[in-house]
């Protein structure tokens, strides 16, 4: 960790790097990033530790200052697929959404971990299921349409052919809330263990932060973890329900 009181006077400049190595660092250091993010969506603890000791390293050897971002992964949807073996959806084809995480992933099944989404969508709603880092137009990604509601069970039309490949998928939902708590109890875990140790300088709410009450709620909870009680929040807030208050 390196104060954040002067990379506060500055803009923050931040770069995706797939590879995390001691000569990829040094070269974004040197290009003049000042906060390194460390995103939980991907990767375990020790992956991010491995990748920050590198960091460390590099910040010693170009003299260069760098501050420390946990990025948590918060109420996101996913698919679970747990053969990770490639799923192949058909356009115009149907494919079911359910909660029974016991199920199979298939072509017209596909498990979620969300078990309210059928109360909280209708018919007409689109969805979108993207792999991690998806830019939207590649074909792993699929949009569909919600067509019906069958108990906990969404039906929904496939609107473009699309592979699914591997085990993390990410599913959005256009203007709707998912009730979710912002921070995850995997993410109080994160935070109270690898974010101590590592002393973090800020911590990245979800994208899906929805009010000021969801980032009192962070603040409260860093209050209670001593050294990081003066790590600052950010949020990739979307206001839902015309909540102004972010």
């Amino acid at each position: 960790m390196v104060s954040n009181h002067l990379l506060l006077e500055e803009p923050l400049r931040m770069a995706s790097i797939l590879e995390p190595s001691k000569p990829a660092i040094s070269g974004c250091l040197q290009a003049g990033i000042s906060v390194a993010r460390f995103d939980f969506s991907w990767g375990d603890a020790g992956f991010h530790q491995e990748s920050l000791e590198n960091l460390r390293v590099a910040i010693k050897s170009t003299k260069k200052l760098c501050a420390l971002m946990l990025d948590t992964v918060g109420p996101e949807l996913h698919v679970v697929n747990k053969t990770e073996h490639p799923i192949s959806l058909e356009e115009n084809s149907t494919v079911i959404l359910t909660p029974d995480q016991d199920k199979e992933a298939t072509p017209n099944l596909l498990p979620i971990n969300f078990t309210g989404l059928s109360e909280a969508v209708k018919t007409g709603d689109t969805i979108f299921i993207g792999q991690y880092l998806f830019t939207g137009s590649e074909t792993t990604s699929v949009w569909l349409e919600v067509k019906e509601v069958k108990g906990k069970d969404v039906v929904c039309l496939i609107k473009n052919s699309a592979t699914l490949a591997g085990s993390l998928y990410t599913l959005h939902v256009s203007q709707i809330c998912i009730e979710l708590p912002t921070l995850t109890d995997k993410d109080k875990g994160v935070i109270s263990t690898w974010g101590v140790r590592n002393t973090i300088d800020f911590l990245s709410l979800s994208y899906t932060t929805r009010c000021a009450e969801d980032i009192k709620l962070a603040r409260e909870f860093l209050s209670t973890l001593g050294d990081l009680n003066q790590t600052l929040d950010l949020c990739k807030g979307r206001q839902c329900g015309g909540d102004d208050s972010l």
